[in-house]
C-alpha cells in the first residue's frame, strides 16, 4: 500500500521545530493600557501595531455603539452591489481629503488590496520593480500580476535606476512599504518618485505604518515627503491600512481619480469580496478625527518620546552585558525597534526570559526575516508609560545576562516561546 504524500505533513512540522521555526498563536485579551492577557497571563505587551493606543479609545467605542443602533453588524454585500454604505462613502471621502490626494477608496483588509491592487495595475508583458523587504501583501500581488518582476536591494535606488533603464516594458510599476515593517526604516520617497518620473513609471507604496504617526497631523509618509495637495504627482497611489495607528480595521488606496477608478473597476478583492461593516467605517471615522486633532498630536508626542527613550536606553554603553551579548538595535526613527538577536533558539529564548519577567516582545524569524537576522520586534505605542519601557530595558539586561555573549541557555523553556 502506497504512503499518502499527506504523511509528509509531519515530517515537515518536525523539520520547522528543529529550525526553531514553527509558529504558535496565543489567545489575548486586552487589558488596561498596553497591557495584554496572554493566554490567561497578563503581560506588558510590545507586540502590537496600535502606536496611537487608540484601539481601546472611548471615542471609538461610542462611534461603534451608535453605529450598530443605525446600520446594525453586516455590510450584507459586496461594495459593488449593496455593501457600500453611507457611512462607507462618508469614509473614503474623509480619508482623501486626510492624505491630501484627490479620491480614495476602502477595503475590508489591508493584505487583500495590496494583493489584488498591483495584478489590476500590471500584469503579463509589464515590469513590476519591488524592494527586497516589502511586505508580503505586495510579494504575493506581485506573483499573482504576471507581470516580469524585478527584485532590486533594499533602498537601493540606484540599482532601481538601471533596473528601469533597462527595462524595454511600456508599462512598468514600482512598489514599495512607506515604513518596512520589520525594519523599521523609512523609504526614499521622494528618490522613488523622481525615478518613477524619468521612466514613466507608476509607483505603489504601502503606508501601513505610517499612516497615523508620520507627516503633519500623521497624515503620512505620503505628506511628510511633500507629495500631497497641490504637489500630488499623477503616477502615485498611496496606500495605507486602518487596523494599526488608527486602531480599528481595513485599508484604503488613494490616489488619481483615473487610478482609484480603475481599482475599482478591476481590483478582484473590491469587487467578490464582502463591504466593511459601516460599524467599522463609523470607528474609523473617529479615529480620524483624533488623528488630526488636538489629541493626536499629544499621543505622537507621547510616542516619540518612548522611541527616544528606548534607543537611549539600548545605545553602545549603556549596559555592558546587553553590549557582550552582540545584539543590534537597527537604526529606526518610528514606533518599529527591530533587536537584531541573529540565531533562531537565541531570539527564542531571549523571549522566553522576557515572559518570565512578566513581559511579551515576540521573536520574528525567517522566513519573514532574513536568515541569520532573527529579533525581537519591539513595537512602542502611545500607551506605553514611561515606567513600562524602563521595565523592558531592565528584562532585557537580565536577558543579556542570562544567555551571555552570543550564546544561548538549555534552561530557557523554548517550548514556551
Amino acid at each position: 500500500m502506497t504512503v499518502s504524500w499527506l504523511n509528509e505533513f509531519d515530517e515537515r512540522l518536525r523539520a520547522l521545530d528543529a529550525q526553531a521555526l514553527r509558529r504558535r498563536r496565543r489567545e489575548v485579551v486586552p487589558e488596561q493600557g498596553a497591557r495584554l492577557k496572554v493566554d490567561g497571563e497578563s503581560l506588558l505587551a510590545f507586540c502590537s501595531n496600535d502606536y496611537l493606543g487608540l484601539s481601546q479609545a472611548p471615542a471609538l467605542r461610542e462611534a461603534v455603539h451608535a453605529a450598530v443602533e443605525r446600520y446594525g453588524v453586516g455590510s450584507g454585500a459586496s461594495p459593488m452591489v449593496s455593501g457600500h454604505s453611507v457611512a462607507n462613502a462618508a469614509l473614503e471621502r474623509e480619508l482623501a481629503e486626510a492624505v491630501g490626494l484627490p479620491r480614495a477608496l476602502y477595503f475590508y483588509a489591508g493584505y487583500a488590496t495590496n494583493a489584488s491592487a498591483v495584478p489590476a495595475l500590471v500584469g503579463e508583458g509589464d515590469a513590476l520593480f519591488s524592494d527586497a523587504l516589502n511586505h508580503a501583501c505586495l510579494i504575493d500581488g506581485a506573483r499573482l500580476s504576471k507581470a516580469t518582476v524585478h527584485r532590486y536591494r533594499h533602498a537601493d535606488l540606484q540599482q532601481l535606476d538601471a533596473l528601469l533603464a533597462a527595462s524595454p516594458a511600456r508599462r512598468k510599476l514600482v512598489i514599495s512599504d512607506a515604513v518596512f515593517s520589520m525594519d523599521g526604516d523609512v523609504a526614499d520617497i521622494a528618490g522613488l518618485h523622481a525615478l518613477c518620473e524619468r521612466h514613466d513609471a507608476l509607483l505603489l507604496l504601502d503606508d501601513a505604518h505610517g499612516f497615523g504617526v508620520l507627516g503633519p497631523q500623521g497624515r503620512g509618509a505620503l505628506a511628510a515627503a511633500g507629495l500631497t495637495g497641490a504637489h500630488a504627482s499623477p503616477r502615485v497611489l498611496y496606500m495605507a491600512t486602518l487596523g494599526k495607528a488608527l486602531g480599528v480595521a481595513g485599508a484604503f488606496v488613494a490616489g488619481p481619480e483615473r487610478l482609484v477608478e480603475w481599482l475599482l473597476q478591476k481590483t478582484r478583492s473590491y469587487t467578490y469580496a464582502t463591504a466593511a461593516p459601516a460599524l467599522l467605517a463609523e470607528a474609523v471615522r473617529a479615529s480620524l478625527r483624533c488623528v488630526l486633532g488636538a489629541d493626536g498630536e499629544h499621543r505622537r508626542q507621547q510616542l516619540q518620546a518612548r522611541i527616544a527613550q528606548l534607543r537611549d536606553g539600548l545605545a553602545p554603553g549603556a549596559d555592558a552585558a546587553v553590549d557582550a551579548a552582540g545584539w543590534t538595535l537597527m537604526a529606526s526613527s518610528t514606533a518599529i525597534q527591530p533587536l537584531v538577536i541573529g540565531d533562531n533558539a537565541a531570539a527564542l529564548a531571549v523571549m522566553a526570559v522576557l515572559r518570565e519577567q512578566g513581559l511579551w516582545v515576540p521573536a520574528i524569524r525567517p522566513p519573514t526575516v532574513p536568515a541569520g537576522t532573527a529579533r525581537l520586534r519591539i513595537a512602542l505605542s502611545a500607551a506605553h508609560e514611561p515606567t513600562d519601557v524602563d521595565t523592558l530595558l531592565c528584562a532585557l539586561r537580565i536577558a543579556a545576562r542570562a544567555i551571555g555573549a552570543r550564546g544561548q541557555t538549555a534552561h530557557v523553556p523554548l517550548a514556551t516561546a
